[in-house]
């Protein structure tokens, strides 16, 4: 009896570990309601750029890699979006999370990717942003705050997103 109230406990506490260390969160990351630090980007498709430049209009930011299957998948509805609604209501970048620069730059030009997008090296923006698994997209309203995270791949263009990215971002769509 006490083997087993002692192999109980040992799962109990493996378990708890286990989920705790699912909901950890990344170095420095900035949760929802937060607003985002400062950061000098890496351009990929376009010059290095401050993150602060992008305030003043709500910003989509979708974190992502080449190698990642589902971050491939969304970025057709996250350029559409952009081409769509970017730029008027609101902007869309992409970070991308690779070691290899010309592995990002290859995929871009692949998949024609018109919105601006930057490359995380240093794994500074990674960490603030949370991506701790990928894709993750990020709204963010024009104040720096970010007010949704998402992860997982999603069809951005659809009804239903474009509502969600309409009323977080309050801008109307």
């Amino acid at each position: 009896m006490k083997r087993t109230l002692r192999t109980l406990s040992l799962l109990v506490l493996c378990l708890a570990g286990a989920a705790s260390s699912a909901y950890s969160k990344t170095p420095g990351e900035v949760e929802v309601g937060s607003v985002l630090r400062e950061a000098q980007m890496q351009g990929l498709s376009g010059p290095a750029k401050k993150l602060s430049a992008y305030r003043g209009k709500p910003l989509v930011i979708n974190v992502w890699a080449s190698w990642c299957g589902p971050c491939r998948a969304e970025m057709g509805s996250l350029d559409r979006l952009a081409k769509r609604y970017g730029g008027k209501q609101f902007n869309v970048i992409g970070v991308s999370t690779d070691d290899y620069r010309d592995r990002a730059l290859a995929f871009l030009q692949q998949s024609k990717t018109s919105f601006s997008n930057y490359i995380d090296s240093e794994l500074f923006l990674e960490n603030m942003l949370g991506a701790d698994r990928i894709p993750l997209t990020l709204l963010v309203d024009a104040q720096g705050r970010v007010v949704a995270k998402f992860y997982g791949a999603k069809q951005w263009d659809s009804p239903e997103a474009v509502e969600v990215i309409g009323k977080a971002l309050r801008v109307k769509m």
